[in-house]
């Protein structure tokens, strides 16, 4: 019989600027958008580490997280 003994979750998310929209307004709505993610995660208590958060060019983000998987324990992988 097999346990995980730690997991976590190593993830590039893009965080895009909505189409359609003045670039101002997209701008308020993509960093409400990333508030509401890491909002999220404290509030269902996911232990995570940002590793690297970029603006690009075209004025999106690009975050990469490691996180808790499924309520595993993490061991060293949050150190």
């Amino acid at each position: 019989m097999r346990r995980i003994k730690a997991a976590c979750l190593e993830q590039i998310v893009h965080f895009q600027l909505k189409d359609g929209v003045p670039f101002d307004v997209a701008q308020k709505f993509l960093e409400e958008e990333y508030a509401e993610y890491l909002r999220n995660m404290e509030r269902n208590k996911v232990r995570y580490k940002l590793l690297k958060e970029e603006r690009q060019p075209d004025g999106s983000l690009m975050i990469q997280i490691i996180k808790q998987y499924n309520g595993h324990e993490t061991g060293k992988y949050l150190d």
